[in-house]
């Protein structure tokens, strides 16, 4: 089973360009659409979060379950939903503005175990920023890399939310040890500071950069480099592609037997471009269409 620890939330996306385009209410958050991802993807897969008793609430966990993926490590609470306002420019790059004050994600609670048959938990976005609910992922992290789990990081910067810039940059050097794979976008690798060997000299066995239509490279321990172009398609937004990334490599990897610092060590060319190809296909499949709808397998093929 895959684990996914993080914040769901309400993307109110924007039915055209421009700051005052009609809004349409969506299921998202970055952890919530790599469940969904992972889940329509055919890999075992639990839910790790706090979601409020609202109708909004209500319709998260439903999203999840439709994806089949386990909602009974979901904490409940009487606050508000999250929301973040989506603003989608010209090439259907995407923006957000966030309503994150009192919200149930916030008050999340690192639990007393995972689940007995969890082989990775992933981790990202704004549940690593917003406290008190920050530092119980923190130490989920921690708890699960000091398990021998694997633990996928993807930042997702969301400079808005940010207070102090170098205290988070800090944070994150300090998640490092304990990350087995780092996944960060172009422009979130040049916010954070430092290079892929860097980070790699700090713990993960391995970094993989995305770099939107121009595809994906991978940087392993041993000094290799894997790259593969981005799949050519009308994008439509990009909301939830890297989401749909980070499902695709852990689904992918899972599918080799290589959710593990040593299997990542010998996954070799082969295995890496075939794994960086079917995440090029999967997010492209997600910029194809409105809001953060990841692929089904059916729509992939077999890994």
């Amino acid at each position: 089973m895959i684990v996914v620890a993080g914040e769901a939330l309400i993307d109110l996306v924007p039915q055209g360009t421009g700051a005052l385009a009609d809004l349409k209410p969506a299921l998202g958050g970055g952890p919530y659409n790599t469940a969904v991802a992972l889940g329509r993807l055919g890999s075992p897969t639990a839910f790790c979060s706090r979601t409020s008793c609202d109708p909004f609430g209500e319709a998260l966990l439903d999203g999840l379950r439709r994806a089949g993926v386990d909602v009974s490590r979901v904490q409940r609470g009487t606050e508000p939903t999250t929301l973040a306002v989506a603003t989608v420019d010209g090439n259907g790059s995407a923006a957000y503005s966030f309503y994150v004050e009192g919200t149930a994600d916030r008050r999340f609670t690192a639990p007393a175990e995972l689940p007995a048959a969890a082989r990775a938990v992933s981790f990202g976005t704004c549940s690593l920023v917003l406290e008190p609910g920050a530092s119980a992922y923190e130490e989920l992290m921690r708890t699960a890399a000091g398990q021998g789990l694997f633990t996928a990081l993807d930042p997702n910067i969301r400079a808005g939310l940010i207070p102090d810039a170098d205290a988070y940059r800090a944070r994150f050097r300090s998640w490092l040890p304990s990350v087995t794979l780092l996944k960060v976008s172009e422009e979130d690798a040049q916010w954070l500071g430092g290079t892929p060997r860097e980070w790699l000299a700090a713990g993960p066995s391995a970094v993989v950069i995305t770099r939107g239509g121009d595809g994906l490279t991978a940087f392993t321990r041993d000094g290799a480099e894997y790259s593969v172009p981005g799949e050519k398609v009308a994008v439509v937004d990009t909301i939830g592609a890297g989401d749909t990334v980070n499902a695709a490599l852990l689904h992918g990897l899972s599918a080799q037997d290589a959710l593990s610092a040593e299997a990542l060590a010998g996954l070799g060319a082969d295995g890496w471009t075939r794994l960086l190809r079917f995440a090029a296909r999967a997010a492209a499949v997600t910029c194809s269409r409105a809001g953060a709808e990841p692929p089904f397998a059916a729509e992939l093929g077999e890994f």
